[in-house]
């Protein structure tokens, strides 16, 4: 059998062509692989299947108890390494199987893909490379459309802040805030019906903070979330209070929007419409999707200073939809904290993206908090090189819903 290969890949690799070209035996370098039979394992593979299911309401994988859909993303990802492994291929291609995955689910999946090696060929596909897995010895690059043996392995780490051009530009206008204390939670509890998630959490944010808020799959970080940015109905009657005031006295969704800036990779696809950076940018003090209002020549020249920041001013016309992920990530992040609100939130903001387009977000983020009176909630699945928190929100999976703890 040949050898286990992985493929390093950033975010401007053509990865979607190669793995077509691959599963149809129509890729020269890996000719080897003709007349054998492939399957893969990617994000698009789970998303086909969770479909199939709801649209003939049926489970596909019977050897799960419950629909995909109502899985963890770590429960997910094993129930379609079993399907896939049940379809006896010669060789299966996986597609940053670690993305979006903690600690322990990403070992549990490295000890079942370990197991599966002695019968199966892997070519793994890899954005970051300190998720190759370590039975692999042979390994290639993608760059753009081309493949390119290597033997490097290691990314050299760049030095911080090489990219960023002079200081975090100052806020058009100030957002006041009365109360020292942005985020109070006292005792909070919430269960789905019989199911418990949160059980007694007690956090205090103060402003001018930086925490990474971190948890397992299923741990209930989005449930957290939801109840500071407002869309989470289970919220009231709780001992909840935002920017000085209690959760459910008056306060309007909107008004708590105002305040803060969140930014989650799921958000780019709201913005399918044919938006420049600087039209991306010029948004975010609005939080609106798309332009409906003439922008000032004030907001016009505030975002001229955050691409010059980034040294994007010459590609500021360039469509956002045009960007490679990495910058897509940056520009969201600066999008989120343009009007620079008292809160900024960063909901695994990292996921997907190749080491140094991680690098340089993390040095952005970094940057925000040093300059600026902006508090930060850096929530991430993995402890991300170079992030400089100052503090730490850990929740803990138990029976009766998971707990909390600050360091």
């Amino acid at each position: 059998m040949q050898k286990h290969c992985a493929i390093l890949i950033d975010n401007k690799s053509a990865k979607t062509a190669l793995i077509h070209s691959i599963l149809k035996n129509r890729h020269p370098y890996f000719k080897w692989l003709a007349n054998k039979k492939g399957a893969l394992f990617s994000p698009i593979a789970l998303a086909h299947l969770i479909n199939e299911e709801e649209q003939h309401d049926y489970k596909i994988i019977k050897q799960t108890k419950q629909p995909l859909r109502t899985m963890s993303s770590g429960e997910q990802k094993k129930a379609l390494l079993q399907h896939v492994l049940d379809t006896k291929p010669d060789y299966i291609i996986l597609d940053n199987p670690f993305d979006s995955l903690d600690k322990d689910f990403q070992k549990e999946l490295k000890t079942l893909l370990l197991q599966a090696s002695k019968d199966t060929l892997f070519l793994q596909f890899a954005s970051r490379s300190s998720d190759v897995l370590p039975f692999i010895q042979e390994f290639t690059k993608l760059i753009g459309d081309n493949l390119k043996p290597t033997t490097e392995l290691a990314v050299q780490a760049k030095p911080e802040n090489n990219f960023l051009k002079g200081q975090i530009p100052k806020p058009l206008s100030p957002i006041g805030i009365d109360s020292e204390l942005l985020i109070q939670f006292k005792n909070v509890s919430i269960s789905y019906g019989s199911k418990p998630i949160l059980n007694t959490i007690n956090w205090s944010v103060k402003k001018g903070e930086f925490w990474q808020l971190m948890g397992s799959n299923g741990s209930g970080k989005s449930t957290l979330l939801s109840m500071i940015t407002g869309d989470n109905p289970k919220a009231y009657g709780q001992d909840i209070s935002l920017f000085g005031k209690r959760k459910g006295t008056g306060e309007s969704v909107w008004e708590i929007k105002q305040k803060l800036g969140y930014f989650s990779p799921t958000m780019t696809y709201k913005f399918s419409g044919r938006f420049s950076i600087e039209q991306m940018l010029i948004s975010g003090f609005n939080d609106s999707i798309g332009l409906y209002t003439k922008p000032s020549d004030a907001q016009k020249r505030k975002v001229k200073e955050w691409l010059q920041l980034l040294a994007l001013w010459p590609e500021r016309n360039t469509l956002f939809a045009d960007l490679s992920l990495g910058q897509q990530r940056l520009i969201m992040t600066v999008r989120a904290m343009v009007k620079h609100p008292p809160l900024l939130i960063l909901d695994e903001p990292t996921t997907g993206m190749d080491d140094d387009s991680a690098r340089l977000l993390v040095s952005l983020v970094n940057k925000i908090a040093l300059e600026t009176h902006t508090t930060i909630i850096f929530v991430s699945h993995r402890d991300e090189p170079g992030l400089h928190p100052e503090l730490t929100y850990q929740l803990t999976v138990t029976k009766s819903g998971s707990t909390g703890q600050a360091t």
